[in-house]
């Protein structure tokens, strides 16, 4: 990796060295992306097929598993896979069931009610990467909140063919409708429907730079009423450790995120030397062991360690990296974590590697990227539901309430608003007399 000394930097050197990988950057990329989109609008069954056949090599008679598909896929998983999926499964309902909405009713004034309800999205598409590395765990973090939140429909899309241990952890978390699409040509199926998949109300789930653009693009499409739930692309980590960190555990780390995607980044942030040697040492000699080696080598290739004055600064660089992973390891990782203000997921001390979080710690892996952390959360339970407000007022409270609101209509022109008001004041004293 790169080594950059933090202090040395001008501004323009700085937001340089905290930039994203360049194959974030390709101009090409949303012109491609809506291609694909418009082609699934027009063509739908016809164009997904045709897109497998084109982008994963495989040929597809349909594209919704069957229920005897399902049980076969399943079947065939080892036991040892289904027993981790399991505990996994566990700790996320745990974690995510303690986020229950709480429901708010109360008098913000006399004869005044309000109240903040919370209902569950009725349709759902839950996007499940596969490919080199198909993400098992995800299905766990999309469709066990979704199920817990209560989304009465839960669509499910990864490319094919689709691993079966994805499969077996669908099946376990009560999804009946998988589909065999991946790519921006699922991303589009979910938004606009085809004669094969319905449309959703919302999308979910992290994926490549073709996968995020789609999604930023359907959420803008007149065509569509879809939301997504985040910009989740290539996967990120920052690495804030100082002189007692173990260099192992840090190229570890680094390397964990480096190995999903050749458009991954890695950061390490520290005040020592000595240490930024040793990890790169050890970057070496793990990096030679992977079977994922080309893709991690390219991956570090847009990555770099950063050396600060100290673990202040550390946290301030963190920030305006603002990394959908974060690992602090140092002496004292909490007071450190004191100073954090933008990450997708944090994770603390020498013994907690970011693969906990990706898998069974009970925290939901699916983060904002490429610095969004900084205004965006990480997935949790109330992505799923959406919030409305109620009021309702007693003839007593819109009187104690009344001119208030006719004197901020007036000032703002609308006297509709104000007339609102006012016709039912009048009624009310008339009853009066």
């Amino acid at each position: 990796m790169q080594c950059l000394d933090w202090q040395a930097l001008d501004n323009d050197a700085k937001r340089q060295a905290l930039s994203r990988s360049p194959l974030i950057g390709d101009t090409n990329l949303e012109q491609q992306v809506k291609g694909i989109i418009d082609q699934v609008a027009s063509q739908g069954d016809a164009a997904l097929k045709a897109f497998s056949e084109q982008f994963d090599k495989v040929t597809l008679d349909t594209l919704r598993l069957s229920d005897e598909a399902i049980e076969a896929a399943a079947a065939k998983v080892d036991e040892q896979i289904k027993a981790a999926i399991e505990q996994a499964k566990a700790n996320i309902e745990t974690f995510h069931q303690a986020q229950a909405f709480k429901a708010i009713d109360l008098e913000t004034q006399g004869g005044v009610r309000c109240e903040l309800r919370s209902e569950p999205i009725e349709k759902v598409g839950l996007y499940i990467p596969g490919g080199s590395a198909p993400l098992i765990s995800t299905v766990l973090m999309l469709a066990l909140p979704a199920k817990i939140a209560g989304c009465q429909q839960r669509v499910l899309v990864s490319p094919p063919p689709i691993d079966d241990a994805i499969v077996y952890a669908a099946k376990t978390c009560g999804i009946t409708d998988i589909y065999q699409i991946g790519g921006a040509q699922a991303i589009a199926a979910l938004a606009l429907g085809t004669e094969s998949v319905p449309a959703v109300d919302k999308i979910f789930g992290p994926g490549n730079r073709y996968v995020t653009e789609a999604k930023r693009l359907v959420a803008q499409d007149s065509r569509t009423v879809v939301s997504i739930d985040m910009p989740a692309g290539p996967s990120e980590v920052l690495v804030l450790a100082d002189s007692t960190a173990n260099p192992d555990f840090i190229a570890a780390d680094l390397l964990s995120q480096a190995e999903h995607g050749p458009d991954s980044q890695v950061m390490l942030v520290t005040d020592s030397q000595t240490l930024a040697d040793a990890v790169n040492l050890s970057l070496v000699e793990q990096l030679a062991k992977l079977p994922r080696v080309d893709i991690a080598t390219q991956a570090l290739s847009a990555s770099r360690t950063l050396l600060v004055k100290d673990m202040t600064q550390a946290a301030e660089v963190s920030n305006l990296y603002g990394p959908e992973h974060l690992i602090i390891q140092t002496q004292a990782p909490r007071q450190i974590l004191n100073n954090i203000r933008a990450a997708g997921s944090v994770f603390l001390g020498a013994y907690t590697p970011e693969s906990v979080g990706d898998y069974a710690s009970g925290t939901n892996h699916v983060l904002p990227t490429y610095g969004y952390s900084r205004a965006v959360s990480s997935l949790s339970l109330a992505d799923f539901c959406r919030r409305f407000t109620v009021q309702e007022l007693s003839a007593e409270g819109l009187l104690g309430l009344g001119q208030c609101v006719m004197t901020l209509a007036s000032a703002e022109q609308l006297d509709a608003h104000r007339n609102a008001i006012a016709v039912r004041l009048a009624t009310l004293a008339s009853e009066e007399k």
